[in-house]
């Protein structure tokens, strides 16, 4: 399947730094959604890290869910913040990465993962609803679960966006 690829020249200046910053591609769809999803992303761990910290629980063997969730949220954090500074500190970053498979798997893994997370907390959390409101962790780990299908919404949508990049829709 063959691509075309369109480069556009900027003259840029510069006083004395090498230092270049596309901001321009936070003004398009997929960059405003990275942008939400690294945001949004830094809340959700936040949110659940604090919690599992000032929790009362002896242990973390019994809060599985919280540690799945962490897992899901931070790796994705981390891979949302490599594809974001890379376009936005490279011109032809932004328009070859999007022309290829990688955004595609990315955000299709990150939708199935926050979505699994997100769901299987929001299970945990009402099923166990009494022995979380004893440790006063409900309210947090419920918002955080929906904070997770949110999440799993702009992953979709980064999904579907990078497939009709890749496809030259």
């Amino acid at each position: 399947m063959s691509h075309t690829v369109t480069i556009t020249r900027t003259t840029t200046t510069s006083s004395g730094t090498a230092v270049f910053v596309n901001t321009g591609y936070l003004t398009s769809t997929p960059g405003l959604l990275k942008l939400a999803q690294l945001l949004l992303g830094a809340a959700c761990v936040g949110l659940v890290a604090y919690y599992m910290d000032h929790n009362t629980r002896t242990s973390y063997y019994g809060q599985k869910p919280e540690l799945f969730y962490l897992l899901t949220a931070v790796a994705f954090l981390i891979g949302t913040f490599c594809l974001l500074s890379a376009c936005l500190c490279s011109l032809s970053t932004a328009s070859i990465i999007s022309k290829t498979l990688y955004e595609v798997i990315y955000h299709g893994l990150a939708f199935l993962m926050y979505l699994a997370a997100g769901l299987t907390l929001l299970i945990e959390v009402n099923q166990q609803k009494n022995h979380y409101k004893a440790y006063q962790v409900y309210e947090p780990y419920l918002a955080a679960s929906i904070m997770a299908l949110v999440m799993a919404a702009l992953y979709l949508l980064s999904t579907f966006l990078a497939n009709r990049t890749y496809r030259g829709i």
